[in-house]
């Protein structure tokens, strides 16, 4: 229990790090980058874009290196990768400079979250891994309302903001620390698994719920303190204070995470992806109608902090479940699948914007989530009328082997969560 106790809160430290202000940060603090490096939306977007490049280039080298000298590894390079980007942003004269340490601390995320799929299989007993990897993927929720609490300082001059990215250089140093200690070294399992196999029929859901997530999480990051602020902030809160409102309830109502094994278990994953996706849906469209509206905003903000921290957590043990043995592997792809939309996404909606306006952006890039909500609903559907019909042959399921099963994913032993 202390070990697993232990690897959850590395986790959680890892996560926060490199999904709060790594990867969100750059999105809370962008209207002071604007004002200070003279940034176009278009290029805006660019620059967000390099940050999720970067991300998605660290993941074939996180699985790669874990294959071959373990999961430890990773993390901590993943740790100092965000401080030394945090350290560059900090000291950034030019926009090329902020570029680069966006790009160098975006490239965390890809080091330090699929890494604990492996270490959780390795250490924790199978019936609490849902809990520790729903407390990792959660982590991020704590990065985002501490990145948040410290813009408040900023926004009100109590502190400048390279000092606060400076803190986070520090805080990116805690966490190797951490994981140098906790995450267990040596290589997770001899050989490497049947590729091709990442690409068959029951991963597929995975793939598609993967990149809905990134493109509808990476508009959002990128543009929605951005258009609040453009569109005159909030009501009674100075302009500069506003953007941290969107992330202090992006965090906060990101910790339902933790309920992300309790919620898949009474709703089943079809029906739980279906309410992500809504969620989701409904947070971009309240963010391009009402960014002013107190009540919209807080909606909005939260929705999608719950959908994202939900989403992530079922990502990662449901790419557990589909590649048991080979969790980093598995988690690995689901993320590239996650990158690739979150470097397209914001490119696409900051070129329209330029084109359009920002409303319109978000608007478009709602379709993509409420695609995933029909899709996933229908498989819902599927499941119930399956559940309660005659009896049959039972489906086969997307999560693979499913717990308490001893046939491995691959083969005849991959089943489908849900009626195809």
């Amino acid at each position: 229990m202390a070990r697993t106790l232990a690897l959850a809160a590395t986790g959680f430290v890892a996560t926060a790090v490199a999904f709060g202000p790594a990867r969100m940060g750059y999105g809370l603090f962008l209207p002071g980058f604007r004002e200070t490096f003279a940034l176009s939306t278009a290029g805006a977007g660019a620059i967000a874009g390099l940050g999720f490049l970067a991300f998605l280039l660290a993941l074939p080298l996180t699985a790669w290196l874990g294959q071959r000298v373990g999961q430890r590894l990773p993390v901590v390079l993943g740790a100092l990768a965000a401080s030394a980007g945090f350290a560059l942003v900090a000291s950034a004269s030019g926009t090329a400079w902020l570029a680069s340490g966006i790009a160098l601390a975006g490239a965390s995320a890809g080091f330090c979250w699929a890494p604990f799929n492996d270490a959780a299989e390795a250490i924790v007993p199978e019936a609490s891994r849902s809990g520790a990897l729903s407390a990792v993927s959660t982590g991020t929720s704590a990065g985002v309302v501490a990145a948040a609490a410290l813009f408040l300082f900023v926004a009100s001059g109590a502190v400048d903001w390279r000092a606060a990215w400076g803190i986070f250089a520090l805080a990116a140093v805690i966490a190797a620390a951490m994981a140098l200690r906790t995450v267990p070294g040596g290589r997770a399992g001899t050989g490497m698994p049947d590729r091709p196999r990442l690409l068959r029929r029951p991963a597929l859901p995975l793939y598609a719920a993967a990149i809905c997530f990134g493109a509808s999480n990476a508009v959002y990051l990128s543009f929605a303190a951005d258009h609040l602020v453009s569109q005159g902030g909030l009501a009674g809160l100075p302009d500069r204070a506003a953007p941290a409102v969107i992330f202090l309830a992006y965090g906060s109502f990101g910790l339902l995470g933790l309920a992300t094994g309790r919620l898949e278990r009474v709703l089943g994953l079809p029906a739980l992806l279906s309410a992500i996706f809504a969620a989701f849906t409904a947070s971009l469209v309240l963010i391009a109608l009402a960014p002013g509206a107190w009540w919209a905003l807080l909606l909005s903000a939260g929705l999608h902090g719950a959908a994202v921290m939900t989403v992530s957590a079922a990502l990662a043990f449901w790419s557990l479940r589909l590649f048991p043995g080979r969790g980093t592997l598995g988690m690995t792809a689901g993320l590239v699948a996650v990158a690739a939309s979150s470097v397209a996404a914001p490119a696409l909606a900051g070129a329209f914007a330029e084109a359009a306006n920002l409303e319109a952006a978000f608007l478009v890039t709602a379709a993509v989530p409420l695609a995933a909500t029909l899709g996933f609903a229908q498989r819902a559907r599927r499941q119930r009328t399956w559940s309660l019909g005659p009896k049959r042959k039972r489906p086969r399921s997307i999560s693979g082997a499913g717990a308490g099963s001893s046939r491995p994913a691959g083969g005849g032993g991959e089943r489908d969560e849900f009626p195809l």
